[in-house]
């Protein structure tokens, strides 16, 4: 019982952090309308999760090996400086629903790695693959929300596969660091190469506005959101939750996240919910159940 009450709370936390991450687009809505780009906004939001972090995390600098530390720069690039920007630019060059459609397929491809990388682990249940391509099937549904039109581009569309394949790779990778590092020095780790390295894209692309517009309280408070409570401890409880639940079954509430967006965009924008919408969630709830109750041996 005391197992199960602990999945519970897990699978809570995980729903919460993927909720929270739902409701990011207005706050980076409204930077950019205040003038910041979309990895200006990234660098930000990660600087001042690194900060906070660093002061409460900061006895251990250093991974144990420099293969270890190597692996913690590929965490801090695929979950933090090419994932953001290959999936901010994707939709400068395709829509929106392309992009949120390939990006959150990250699941089906997060599980695959798992299964092909880690030979020990069991092998896909039939059933476990029929959940997940449900809540797949799902996830369309409300992407695509009775709009059943999509515009292929190939650098869009390879930009947001890209993201896809960075958050799948940074939960593989997360699979593999857990056991050794605790969650808030992989969460510190990830921040400082997410920094790091997007630096080399300011040689290219012009710095930040004028400090007036970081006086405005929409941006200041923005971007405090975005860096204390969308990074910081988003990052840190889901990070967290993967060591707890395992890559696949955290990595299946991914599924959920167009779900949290609409509802949070009907709230604040007025966009109306949609029998498509009611039907895609019912296809993503009852998929992650039905995937969930198959990984049971996947840690």
């Amino acid at each position: 019982m005391q197992t199960k009450n602990n999945n519970i709370f897990y699978h809570l936390v995980a729903f919460l952090t993927v909720a929270i991450w739902g409701t990011t687009f207005v706050s980076t809505k409204v930077l950019m309308l205040n003038g910041l780009s979309p990895a200006q906004i990234f660098t930000l939001r990660f600087s001042i999760a690194y900060v906070l972090m660093l002061a409460f995390n900061h006895r251990r600098l250093f991974a144990d090996s420099w293969q270890d530390e190597a692996k913690m720069a590929l965490l801090g690039i695929t979950g933090g400086s090419l994932y953001f920007c290959s999936e901010n630019e994707a939709m400068n060059f395709t829509t929106t629903t392309n992009t949120s459609l390939i990006v959150c397929s990250c699941p089906l491809f997060a599980t695959l790695l798992v299964r092909l990388v880690y030979k020990d682990s069991n092998r896909i249940h039939i059933v476990q693959l029929l959940g997940s391509l449900l809540a797949f099937v799902g996830m369309i549904i409300v992407v695509l929300n009775g709009r059943f039109v999509l515009h292929l581009s190939p650098v869009g569309d390879a930009l947001a596969f890209t993201a896809c394949m960075c958050w799948a790779i940074y939960s593989l990778l997360m699979k593999s660091t857990t056991g050794d590092y605790s969650p808030a020095f992989i969460t510190r780790k990830v921040f400082f190469y997410g920094v790091l390295t997007i630096l080399p894209y300011y040689i290219f692309i012009p710095g930040f506005p004028p400090l007036e517009v970081f006086t405005r309280p929409q941006v200041f408070g923005n971007l405090l959101f975005l860096g204390c409570l969308a990074s910081m401890i988003c990052f840190l409880t889901w990070n967290w939750c993967i060591s707890k639940l395992g890559t696949v079954k955290a990595t299946n509430w991914v599924y959920f996240n167009p779900i949290t967006t609409m509802i949070f965009a009907s709230w604040v924008l007025g966009e109306q919910i949609t029998p498509y919408f009611l039907a895609g969630a019912a296809c993503i709830l009852i998929g992650m159940y039905v995937a969930d109750k198959k990984t049971k041996g996947e840690q």
